[in-house]
């Protein structure tokens, strides 16, 4: 379906929608969702960062780098990260994290059963995808819009998809090669989306929860936000998988399902602004500025 036809039938679906974004505000929307438009993030896919600070969430995202992730469960499973530091805070940028020593061979860190070298997963074909799309046109891509609860963008020609760089965004760190990434060294979008990095990186999931921990921290003084002493050093506790915690320490966390109805008139909320302290509704929308909603999982 060409781009003009799917706009309209974007449109007409959402005025055709009862209670639609004409009437309804972000918290309306979110009040109203039925119980089953939630989905309940596994276990196996969520990941438990502790700093002193306080604790951080993030989401892996499996479907758009595999190999990344499964690098990165590995080295979870082996605390690999316990003791290191986040050694980078740039301003309007990224925090970023890993092994100090990263660059000295006799004093760094081993990655034991977890790959030295990755391929570079920046983009995956689009089959098998479920796609929500965004009306709105996009700088960086043919195409934005929300899968599997990520932001995405695709490329219809090609027929490929990506995860875009939006606040918040998990990414694997690299050197000049495309394939020189191992998930060990992590970094998180802590400003302004940096969206000149989509399909240049592999990205492989976002902060869900405690994504202030990370973005208050001090700017580092060196070069790129780089810290300059290791007494500026941020010390990680502990990083693990949920579904390696005991179950009385495990977080479950469930979002929005971003192909649900109501996530559909979210879109429209967002869009056209209804709550009484605008003046000016705005009327459109960029991918990054879409919130994706989480929450913690009711007992019982």
């Amino acid at each position: 379906m060409g781009h003009a036809r799917l706009t309209a039938a974007l449109i007409a679906l959402a005025a055709a929608l009862p209670g639609s974004a004409t009437t309804l505000t972000t918290a309306e929307v979110l009040a109203q969702s039925a119980p089953q438009e939630w989905k309940e993030i596994p276990a196996d896919r969520l990941l438990v960062m502790d700093i002193e600070r306080g604790q951080i969430l993030l989401e892996l995202a499996p479907e758009f780098a595999p190999e990344h992730v499964a690098n990165i469960r590995i080295l979870a499973g082996q605390g690999h990260w316990d003791g290191l530091a986040i050694l980078r805070s740039q301003d309007n940028y990224v925090v970023q994290w890993g092994d100090p020593n990263a660059e000295k061979p006799e004093a760094r860190r081993a990655l034991r059963q977890a790959k030295e070298r990755l391929p570079a997963e920046f983009d995956r074909p689009v089959d098998g995808l479920p796609f929500e799309a965004l009306l709105d046109p996009d700088a960086y891509a043919a195409r934005t819009g929300f899968s599997l609860g990520f932001p995405v963008g695709r490329d219809a020609d090609n027929q490929r998809t990506w995860l875009l760089h939006c606040y918040a965004t998990l990414g694997a760190g690299r050197d000049m090669a495309a394939d020189s990434s191992t998930g060990a060294e992590l970094y998180v979008v802590t400003g302004h989306a940096p969206r000149h990095l989509d399909r240049n990186i592999t990205t492989v999931g976002r902060v869900i929860e405690g994504i202030e921990h990370l973005s208050s921290l001090p700017r580092g003084t060196g070069p790129l936000g780089f810290y300059e002493s290791p007494e500026q050093h941020v010390p990680i506790r502990r990083i693990r998988l949920a579904a390696d915690l005991p179950e009385s320490e495990r977080p479950r966390r469930e979002r929005l399902d971003t192909h649900s109805r109501s996530f559909r008139l979210l879109i429209e909320a967002r869009r056209h602004r209804r709550e009484e302290w605008f003046v000016n509704p705005v009327g459109r929308l960029e991918v990054c500025n879409v919130p994706l909603p989480v929450r913690t999982v009711a007992e019982g």
